[in-house]
């Protein structure tokens, strides 16, 4: 399965896309890492051979444009998905449009409990015991699209936001490859969505994958 890469920053969910393919757990190919600045993940996506693409959006530009020209060079690789692995932009409606039920997005919290930037802080500040990661399905809204599956992690009373951040990031790295994997050997249907296959989760630490039904 062809897959584009969205990006802002570091690309720990890439290397962990990247890494899944790599050991045979992750039936996709990578074909483009587009970023909206420059970023290391573009870095390491240009060290491994994969295509790349950097639309940078500056402060006055023209957002409606600058949407179109980064739906333009992800719909130049001819992607059967589209990953935002650490991408902090809000895609307009108009991208979301051109790629229909084919954009999936991680997000460091339990959703529809704490959307937004800061998953893991809004966590700690509500002093839940609980929380995790989500990967939905992107629609027009800002983390409002259909969940696919997310995957707990608790919170401990020694806990930071950058101590929880970074064990949220772990179970996203295992949760976001799983998930994309489901999707390219149909045992997810992206557009019910439909597990067809929910023990294709079942190796999640921690907890079971709560999957939407």
């Amino acid at each position: 399965m062809r897959v584009v890469a969205l990006v802002s920053g570091q690309g720990s969910n890439l290397v962990a896309l990247l890494e899944a393919i790599d050991g045979g757990r992750c039936a996709a190919e990578v074909v483009l890492v587009a970023a909206d600045r420059p970023a290391r993940a573009i870095e390491l996506a240009a060290g491994r051979g994969i295509a790349t693409a950097t639309v940078p959006l500056r402060k006055g530009d023209d957002r409606a444009a600058w949407n179109h020209r980064l739906a333009d060079a992800v719909a130049a690789a001819r992607p059967e998905l589209v990953v935002l692995a650490g991408f902090m932009r809000v895609l307009a409606p108009s991208f979301v449009r051109r790629f229909p039920r084919r954009i999936v997005n991680v997000h460091p919290a339990l959703l529809p409990s704490f959307p937004g930037a800061n998953g893991a802080a809004d966590a700690l500040a509500a002093g839940v015991r609980i929380t995790g990661c989500t990967v939905h399905l992107v629609d027009e809204g800002v983390d409002t699209g259909p969940i696919l599956a997310q995957a707990a992690v608790p919170v401990s009373q020694a806990d930071d936001v950058m101590r929880l951040h970074k064990r949220i990031q772990r179970t996203e790295h295992r949760l976001l490859p799983a998930v994309v994997h489901a999707v390219a050997t149909g045992a997810l249907d992206l557009d019910g969505p439909t597990w067809r296959d929910e023990g294709a989760l079942s190796d999640m630490p921690l907890y079971a994958p709560l999957l939407v039904r």
